[in-house]
């Protein structure tokens, strides 16, 4: 019989950029749903550590991998490697990424393929590795950004390398099914980005129709919205207070 309290009792999930932040909380819902939790990290190992235990605490099992997603070569042995430490992976969460200052008139090709590197392939080839396993089922979540909906000028590279990987999120759910779900999180204003403090989202907020700033709790809510759903696949759900509509109410 399923414990009803532990809906993700016997699965193992793999959350890139789970040691802080947002990526924190995510894998720190899914271990309380009863998962057991990958922790990948880049540079943030104590981080990880600390997210890991954690997770134990709870019951679940954890284990921390470092990469750089921004380098092929060790993007595609991630997900081998997270294998080969907890056996197989059914929920995969692509939440790692950068947000990087630069515009349409001065990114350099360079400034582009770390982009799109990190925050469409990257996805991708762990996307690629969870289905190869064969498994019966399995969820993918990629994390996309509100502001795909509209302008990102200040933010070009970054905006062109969520604008793939929104539509990978689309094409994978066709290609994945019907064993495997891909869905996909567009958070708004929830934390500011590093360096910034919490002025700067309080100076945003007016930008959303609820006209306040949201949590790394409701984002996590959402992944899992998606990964215990059953029957929901190839979809975004915003979590920004509105911000997505104005401007775009007819679509």
């Amino acid at each position: 019989m399923t414990d009803r309290s532990l809906p993700l009792k016997g699965r193992r999930a793999l959350v890139t950029g789970g040691a802080k932040r947002i990526g924190r909380a995510v894998a720190l819902s899914l271990a309380k749903a009863g998962a057991d939790v990958i922790v990948h990290y880049r540079a943030s190992r104590d981080a990880a550590e600390a997210t890991a235990e954690d997770i134990r605490q709870t019951g679940r099992r954890a284990w921390c991998i470092r990469a750089d997603l921004g380098e092929p070569a060790e993007a595609d042995q991630l997900m081998p490697r997270a294998i080969d430490a907890a056996g197989a992976v059914d929920i995969l969460v692509n939440n790692a990424s950068a947000f990087t200052d630069d515009t349409v008139m001065d990114f350099t090709p360079e400034d582009l393929q770390a982009s799109v590197q990190l925050n469409a392939m990257a996805p991708l080839t762990l996307s690629r590795a969870l289905a190869a396993q064969d498994i019966p089922a399995g969820d993918i979540v990629n994390f996309l950004d509100s502001r795909m909906e509209d302008y990102d000028r200040l933010h070009a590279s970054y905006h062109l390398g969520k604008r793939m990987l929104w539509t990978i999120t689309r094409m994978l759910a066709l290609e994945l099914a019907p064993a495997i779900k891909v869905n996909a999180v567009a958070p708004g204003l929830i934390l500011p980005p590093e360096g910034k403090d919490d002025s700067y989202l309080a100076d945003l907020a007016h930008t959303n129709p609820l006209n306040r700033v949201g949590s790394v709790e409701g984002i996590a809510a959402a992944v899992r919205l998606l990964v215990e759903g059953d029957f929901i696949t190839g979809q975004v759900i915003y979590v920004d207070g509105g911000r997505n509509i104005r401007g775009c109410v007819y679509g």
